[in-house]
């Protein structure tokens, strides 16, 4: 009988609330940076202002999109424990 690889909890996707509070860093972080371009529009004055209008702009678009995007493990796939042994199908009738 051929063994079955030992699933490795290394191996395992991240649960659903490591994912989720993953993206939630990521957007705030993306907030946090709108927020010092917002603040950058007191301090900065003719071109200058351009990246800060900018990046207040688009920031929030690249978070949403950041945070709405859930990404899939680059993880083996998880193999339920035991064996699993195929069953033959057989007919009405056949094998009597």
């Amino acid at each position: 009988m051929k063994k079955q690889p030992v699933q490795s909890a290394t191996s395992l996707p991240p649960s659903p609330d490591e994912e989720r509070r993953g993206r939630m860093l990521m957007y705030s972080l993306a907030m946090g940076i709108r927020m010092l371009c917002v603040v950058a529009f007191f301090f900065l004055h003719g071109w200058w202002l351009v990246a800060p209008i900018v990046g207040a702009i688009i920031l929030p678009y690249i978070a949403v999109v950041i945070a709405n995007t859930v990404r899939s493990g680059a993880t083996a796939v998880v193999q339920r424990p035991g064996a699993v042994m195929p069953v033959p199908l057989t007919h009405a009738g056949e094998g009597e």
